[in-house]
């Protein structure tokens, strides 16, 4: 959680992935406020539209971008941004980074005059049903050409538009692709001649192997607990099929006594009960958790995001050799195939309509969608774009990058996501749950007891506006 506290709530956290906290409901503050008049022209004097500005970016326009400063900084707008300045010269950028997302910029929309772009994450972005009428819809950028002259659109990974659709409107860009999955030391493994489960029967067995080399299977920490929530949803969406994530995304009721997610939830109480997790997990900070498997190789087998290798690049032993794959299934037959995973696009921008130079916004997004600056970020972030094919068969020295990429070739259409977690504020309650089960003090039947009650809870209030979920 370097940046990762923001990745709990938006990735539930999981970066969603995902869809993410920027759905949770926030201070009313700004649901009050009117839509901006003019559909999003701002205040800034607009240059002419061509295809080689198909925005309008005035001439002398002056731009503001305020940027999330997590895990993967900010510097990489600001690259993109000197690549907007060397197609428009006369045009002034600044590109400030944030923390305190929704704390500082809430007030700049009621006062109308947000920025021109926002990297609305964290765990103080703001609340897209606060704000979502006030946002520039993005279609235009995915059918404007990128600088290289190819359009935007025909450059992307499929369905990237989804996590930022509100109500059938594109407003949020979301620029990662997360990859969730299974993270290990492919040379560990290969010294001790281990593979990867890919089902559960075939973990249990390997956390019995680990047992017996003096290793755990798992390691967590008390902030993550819940990353063992989304590898139990994701293996048992991946056994049951799209029924059993409708289920839970509709908040049906008993959809945690599903029988592909009890075969999960019963595997995970066997594993605790055969002591295959680090003991301790429940005061245990959740980077020092992480350290001692990527350091220390104490645990053999870690669920997370493809943020993992940015987040402990200082804290990973030599020679680890990171390497992901997919979420184990509870079968051999499930519904979906092992190769199938959870991924989303994530990290949304946004353009407000009241900013002084709206067009400014776009231009910058143009320019993070170019091969040059999405190139770059893989490089230096270690982590895909939503732009396909830029990362090299060796993945800028990164196993864990290539496996990414790796997975989603072989994933193919298999590719899946769910957004009721984060968007009715689950976590804080679900690490109650999770930390509790992990700890060996409640069972397979209490953890899904716990589960369906913050379930149910959001379900009986009417005062939450509901998902409706159909595909």
């Amino acid at each position: 959680m370097s940046e990762e506290p923001g990745r709990l709530n938006r990735r539930t956290f999981v970066r969603g992935a995902l869809a993410t906290a920027v759905f949770l409901p926030l201070a009313g503050t700004l649901a009050s406020c009117a839509a901006p008049s003019g559909g999003g022209g701002g205040t800034s004097t607009s240059g002419s539209k061509s295809a080689k500005n198909p925005f309008g970016l005035a001439d002398t326009a002056s731009v503001e971008a305020v940027i999330f400063n997590g895990g993967y900084g900010y510097d990489y707008v600001s690259f993109a941004a000197d690549q907007v300045k060397k197609q428009f010269s006369k045009v002034t950028i600044k590109v400030s980074p944030s923390t305190q997302i929704a704390q500082q910029l809430q007030p700049r929309f009621v006062g109308g005059n947000p920025p021109d772009l926002i990297d609305n994450s964290g765990a103080n972005s703001i609340g897209f049903n606060t704000i979502a009428d006030q946002l520039s819809t993005l279609d235009d950028v995915f059918e404007a050409n990128n600088y290289e002259g190819t359009k935007i659109a025909d450059t992307l990974y499929p369905a990237v538009k989804e996590p930022g659709t509100f109500s059938g409107k594109f407003v949020a860009l979301n620029y990662v692709m997360t990859v969730y999955g299974m993270w290990y030391s492919a040379s560990l493994y290969e010294q001790n001649g281990w593979q990867p489960p890919k089902t559960w029967d075939e973990a249990l067995d390997l956390g019995a192997k680990a047992k017996s080399a003096g290793k755990y299977l798992f390691v967590w920490g008390k902030e993550a607990a819940t990353y063992y929530l989304t590898m139990a949803l994701d293996s048992a969406i991946k056994e049951g099929g799209t029924q059993v994530r409708l289920d839970l995304e509709n908040l049906k009721p008993n959809a945690w006594s599903a029988p592909e997610i009890q075969s999960v939830f019963k595997a995970l109480e066997t594993a605790v009960k055969n002591g295959f997790f680090i003991p301790g997990g429940a005061g245990t900070q959740f980077t020092a958790a992480q350290a001692k498997w990527s350091n220390d190789q104490q645990a053999i087998l870690y669920p997370s995001g493809g943020w993992i290798e940015n987040e402990m690049k200082k804290a990973t032993k030599d020679g680890f050799k990171m390497t992901g794959a997919p979420t184990p299934t509870v079968s051999s037959s499930s519904k979906l195939p092992y190769e199938a995973l959870r991924s989303a696009a994530g990290e949304p921008f946004i353009v407000p309509k009241q900013g002084k130079s709206p067009a400014g916004g776009k231009e910058i997004l143009r320019a993070m969608l170019s091969k040059e600056a999405a190139t770059n970020f893989s490089k230096t972030r270690l982590a895909p774009t939503i732009v396909k094919g830029l990362v090299p068969d060796d993945g800028f020295g990164s196993t864990a990058l290539v496996s990414q990429t790796k997975m989603l070739d072989a994933a193919g259409t298999n590719v899946f996501n769910y957004q009721f977690l984060d968007f009715y504020g689950m976590n804080q309650d679900q690490l109650v749950v999770w930390n509790s089960f992990l700890s060996g003090q409640t069972d397979a039947a209490g953890l899904t007891k716990g589960m369906q009650d913050i379930s149910d809870k959001v379900a009986a209030d009417s005062s939450i506006p509901k998902l409706k979920v159909t595909s």
